[in-house]
């Protein structure tokens, strides 16, 4: 499909940060954005990039009282040589896509999806950072615009892809996070959306984010939904336990985001010889493990943060440091190797990296 590319006023030609150590995350955004929509009986049409503006939307819109939206997260790397590179971008597109089938709304084709976030990044690219830890974030996102009050999917939507640039993920930098175990409430259960990267479960995280903070944590780590026994997700990262010889992390089994830093991070360990493990962990099992010694390192990943340690976990107010309660040997190997690989520093033998024409 060609994207009809919109001329930018004057006055917005030019980047708006100064100080790079300022940047922060997803408070600022760059010049333009690639917009395509989707019609009933005519499919994808008139897909544009175009100078960032708010959307005019009728308050009837379905996004709006039926929470038709998926979104995705991805990030451009400027290297030292000034070129431009994008990581696994080929895994957003098609959990993209899984996300919008389990929303009930269209598949956007991958060469769609990526081309256009190939494109809009081109044109962007004065404002991607260049300093060590920042990097431009692209969020690509669908939302039902048809005005009407009932629930079924859309005839209508916007598919839509901003840019921010962005610092780290935490203020604090690379440092071991306290969590809190939450046993209380639940984000998600198998047969629901948990595994699709939709709005609402975010939204339903709040609550027990807040309340951890009220108490002195971070985040918190959740437990699955129908027993309460078994450890899932870290506030929106997927988790994991290092011991001497293995790692492991839960399974993916229909409330769990298939994470692509998730996915990187268990082809690098197995890459440094390490046994990789999919399976259940008993929360109960878990504790046990780290007051013995037997659980070295704790840490979550995603794409924001990339790899954050944990150095302190709480289960029903006893808690526990991991390991010496700092940086464990193996997240750190992680943090640098798969930064390493996105800054272009180390070399990428897994194909993993898209540079930009």
């Amino acid at each position: 499909m060609e994207i009809r590319i919109v001329p930018l006023p004057d006055e917005r030609k030019k980047a708006k940060f100064t100080d790079e150590s300022q940047l922060g995350f997803g408070r600022l955004f760059t010049d333009r954005m690639l917009v395509v929509e989707w019609k009933a009986g005519k499919g994808w049409v008139d897909a544009r990039i175009e100078p960032y503006a708010p959307f005019v939307l009728d308050p009837a819109c379905l996004v709006f009282h039926y929470a038709q939206e998926i979104f995705e997260g991805l990030k451009a790397y400027k290297w030292a040589d000034n070129s431009v590179a994008l990581f696994r971008p080929e895994m957003n597109a098609r959990r993209f896509n899984l996300s919008a089938d389990r929303l009930c709304m269209p598949q956007v084709p991958e060469e769609l999806f990526l081309g256009g976030i190939e494109e809009l990044v081109r044109l962007e690219k004065e404002w991607i950072p260049s300093t060590e830890g920042t990097s431009l974030y692209i969020r690509p996102t669908m939302i039902a615009v048809e005005p009407v009050l009932g629930v079924k999917p859309s005839d209508h939507y916007y598919f839509y892809v901003i840019l921010s640039p962005v610092g780290a993920y935490y203020a604090s930098g690379f440092k071991p996070v306290k969590i809190l175990v939450e046993d209380t409430y639940v984000r998600a259960t198998p047969g629901g959306t948990g595994e699709a990267k939709t709005g609402g479960n975010y939204a339903s995280s709040l609550k027990a984010g807040l309340e951890a903070k009220k108490k002195g944590f971070d985040q918190v780590l959740w437990l699955d939904g129908v027993h309460k026994r078994y450890i899932e997700e870290v506030g929106a990262m997927n988790m994991f336990f290092a011991y001497a010889d293995r790692l492991v992390t839960a399974p993916l089994e229909g409330s769990i985001l298939h994470g692509i830093t998730r996915d990187s991070v268990l082809q690098l360990a197995a890459n440094f010889g390490m046994k990789v493990e999919e399976r259940k962990i008993d929360v109960t099992e878990l504790m046990n493990d780290i007051r013995s010694g037997k659980l070295s390192e704790a840490f979550g990943s995603g794409t924001a943060a990339v790899v954050t340690p944990v150095g302190a976990l709480s289960y029903r107010d006893e808690c526990l440091s991991v390991g010496d309660g700092g940086v464990g040997t193996l997240t750190q190997k992680l943090y640098d190797t798969l930064t390493g690989i996105q800054y272009g520093r180390i070399e990428d033998s897994f194909g993993w990296i898209k540079k930009l024409a």
